[in-house]
This record gives structure tokens, sequence and C-alpha cells, in this order.
């Protein structure tokens, strides 16, 4: 028996605001950043949990604390029985009456909630000797069914409909697997699209990204009208008639501003139009969804919880969901509303533009084209080629598609270096007097 002896949060920025990588017309300076959990434990094995909650910069100290307050709910618990039953060990923690007062179940507790469930999990498959998509996937589906917290949910999927939807994809998951080994899984890329780029960078990262094999492409929009119909006319000239474009508004507009902005940009075929509002309006998004089509909306990387996940799916507010490896409570709640997308019948199109996010979420993805839905041709995952570089395991993405990666663990784990590098506020890349960085996001 090994008990958990450690948790150690770290508050990790890097300064990517200098280039306006990831800027955005809500997000003009982001910092890409991360709230890093490690847990350890008495093992000899020597293995460590990691994960971390993706945010933008200022507010990453809040959820460093809120990770750190989950350390007596950790901290000396016998780690088998943690991870034997890491259905129980989700509920503990999301259940917690105390804590969930603070949501319920949203916010920085959930998302801290999270990042310890996620590096719980990542412990669990370096033990298993695993990969994490590799490792759920081999579960049986009543194993997976109860990993998922149904409460609230079963209007829209029961656990005997779970069961059902995982018992069906057994037979098939051998060959599944490895079709996905032969061909990867489908990516789109975000990096030609960020806002605060130039066109001569604009039209260069799209002919970068066509020569790289993606066929679909995203431009954030949302700034000013007249500069997007201008921008999206480069792109498509750029890459020609036969590649995707889809449009990311970051929630910038209301209902009406919505439709008739998306109609200014209809003559582009665009491929989908992503978070178009308020995350958290349903009824909002459904009306903008019924009034474009049929451009498809997308929406869900600010998703609060399964919750509304299911409210989306059953209002007909988006026809692409997508998920987020951190803004739910790990997991678990994303193993949740995979299921809910396919007993619906709703693609999903994982959010993955932030440190990180493509090494953790490429796992769910791939245990939904094994073990549930085996979709490997409507469904893609986001990329952004930013910060791979700080991980132990970086994604593996080539001629548009991500490759399934085999080292154990659930991908979340960053370089040593890196971490004592980009320490906020005292790393070298912080504590070093450099006057490139903008006011904007200093921090007094």
């Amino acid at each position: 028996m090994s008990r958990i002896t450690g948790l150690r949060v770290r508050d990790i920025r890097f300064p990517t605001s200098r280039e306006h990588d990831g800027s955005d017309a809500m997000n003009p300076a982001p910092d890409y950043s991360a709230a890093y959990v490690e847990i350890a434990t008495d093992a000899l094995d020597g293995h460590v949990g990691s994960a971390f909650v993706f945010t933008i910069g200022r507010g990453n100290e809040v959820q460093e604390a809120a990770i750190a307050a989950l350390r007596e709910h950790v901290v000396g618990a016998d780690a088998e029985a943690v991870l034997a039953d890491m259905g129980d060990t989700w509920r503990r923690l999301v259940h917690d009456s105390q804590l969930r007062w603070l949501g319920p179940e949203k916010g920085v507790m959930h998302m801290a909630i999270g990042a310890v469930v996620n590096a719980l999990w990542d412990l669990r498959a370096k033990r298993a000797g695993q990969p994490l998509w590799a490792l759920l996937a081999d579960m049986s589906p009543a194993e997976l069914v109860d990993l998922v917290d149904f409460r609230y949910l079963t209007d829209a999927i029961t656990p005997a409909d779970a069961l059902g939807l995982l018992e069906a994809a057994v037979p098939l998951r051998a060959e599944r697997k490895r079709r996905l080994e032969q061909r990867g899984y489908p990516a789109y890329t975000t990096t030609p699209g960020w806002l605060g780029y130039d066109d001569e960078k604009l039209a260069r990262l799209c002919r970068e990204a066509v020569d790289d094999g993606f066929a679909q492409i995203k431009l954030k929009v949302g700034g000013d009208v007249d500069e997007d119909v201008r921008r999206m006319g480069l792109a498509r000239a750029t890459v020609g008639p036969d590649i995707r474009i889809a449009v990311d508004a970051n929630q910038r507009w209301d209902v009406d501003e919505a439709v008739t902005w998306i109609e200014r940009l209809r003559p582009f075929d665009v491929a989908w139009v992503e978070e178009p509002t308020s995350p958290d309006d349903v009824l909002a998004h459904a009306e903008i969804a019924r009034r474009i089509a049929p451009i498809p909306v997308a929406t869900g990387e600010h998703m609060a919880n399964r919750v509304i996940a299911k409210q989306l799916i059953q209002a007909r507010a988006m026809s692409v969901l997508q998920i987020d490896a951190t803004r739910v409570a790990g997991v678990n709640e994303n193993l949740a509303i995979l299921l809910l997308a396919a007993k619906h019948g709703v693609r999903v199109c994982p959010h993955a533009g932030g440190v990180g996010l493509c090494e953790a979420v490429q796992h769910l993805s791939m245990f939904d084209a094994v073990a549930l839905t085996g979709d490997l041709d409507t469904r893609c995952i986001e990329y952004v080629d930013h910060l791979h570089e700080h991980f132990v395991t970086p994604v593996d993405v080539r001629d548009g598609r991500y490759w399934p990666p085999t080292a154990p663990g659930a991908g979340t784990e960053m370089l040593g270096g890196s971490l004592d590098t980009y320490s906020f506020p005292d790393g070298p890349v912080w504590s070093a007097a450099d006057e490139t960085i903008p006011d904007a996001v200093r921090v007094a």
C-alpha cells in the first residue's frame, strides 16, 4: 500500500502577449498560463501525477489557491484506493458540501477539482504503463459508467443508455484502435487566426497550414466587421475553395448583432461560428443557431459543467460541441459529456487553444474514437502550434492529424526546467527587467 504524500501547486505563466499569440476580440493580450499541480506518493516507483488548469494570466494565482485548498482532501489518502475507484473519488470531491457551495459545480473551485482529478488520472495511467486514452478504452463498459455522475442528466441520458452505447462498441474496439494508430485523428489549426496578427503573418500562416496538411483553419473575429470581412477574404484567397474556414467570436455578440455579423461573413463559406455569445446563454445560442442555419454553431470551451452541455444539446443550440480538458471537473465529467453527445448524435470537436490543452484533450477524443462513437470522419481536434516544447510528451501532429501518444500518462507533465523558468513572479522570464511586457499584463 502507498499513500499520497504531497500536493504541490505552482503558478506558471508564458508571456504570449508579447507576440499577440492567443489574441482575440475579448482577450487582446493573453499570457497563456497554468495553475499546475503535482501529486506525489510514497510508492517506490516514484511516479508523480501532473495536471493543470489553463488560464490567460491575471487570476492564475486565484486558481492556484483553489487547487491548494484541496490538499487536505487528498494528502494522506490510500493511493491505491483513490485510484482504483475514480468514480467515488470524483463524487467525494465534487459533492463536498462546503466546496460545492462555491459553485455549485462551476467556476474556479470546480476547475480546481478537475485539476486534481486529472492529476490522479495521470498517476493511474503512469502506474498502468499506458497512455490515458488506451487505459480508458480498455476499461469495461460497467467501469466507465461508474465513473460518471448521472445526477441532473437522466432526462437526457441514463446509466442504462450509457452502458448500451459502450457495450455496442466493445466488439469494434480492436479494429478501431488499429485504424486510429494507422490514420491518426483529424486536426484543424487556429495558428493563423489570432486577431493581433498582421496581414503578412495571417497569409503566411494560412499557406503553411495548407502545406502542413490541415483541411480546416480557424480565424478569430468580432473586433470590427469590415476588418473581419477583409481578413476572411484574404484567408479564403490564400487557402482556396477547398479548405474549411471556421470563425470564433469568443463570446463577443448579442443575438441580433451576431446574426447580422455572420451574414456579412456567409459568402466565405463559414465552416462554423464559435462562441457567438455568452457561454451561459443557452437560449441565445439556440436563437442564433436557428437564424444562421445552415452555418453550424460551435460552443463549449467555457461550458461550466455537464448540465450546460445537456441543455445545449436539448435546445439544439449548437451543432458542434467543444469540450475542454480543464474547464469542467476533469476526465470523469468530460466522459459524461462525450456520452451525452454520442446519445444525441452531436459531433465533438474539442477546444485546445491554450498551453497544454492539445496534450490533454487528445486522450478524450481518442478514447471516443476507440470505445464510444468510432468517429474519425466528422470530428476534429483544435491544434495551436504554441508551447508544446515545455511538455515531457508533446503532441505529435503531422499531415494535419494527431497521432496517438504511446507514453504512459495523460500528457500533462511539464518539464522541470520550464516550470522553473516560467514560474510567476520569480522565474527568470518574469523577474528580469523587460520593457517589452505590455502595461496591460503587468502585475504590481
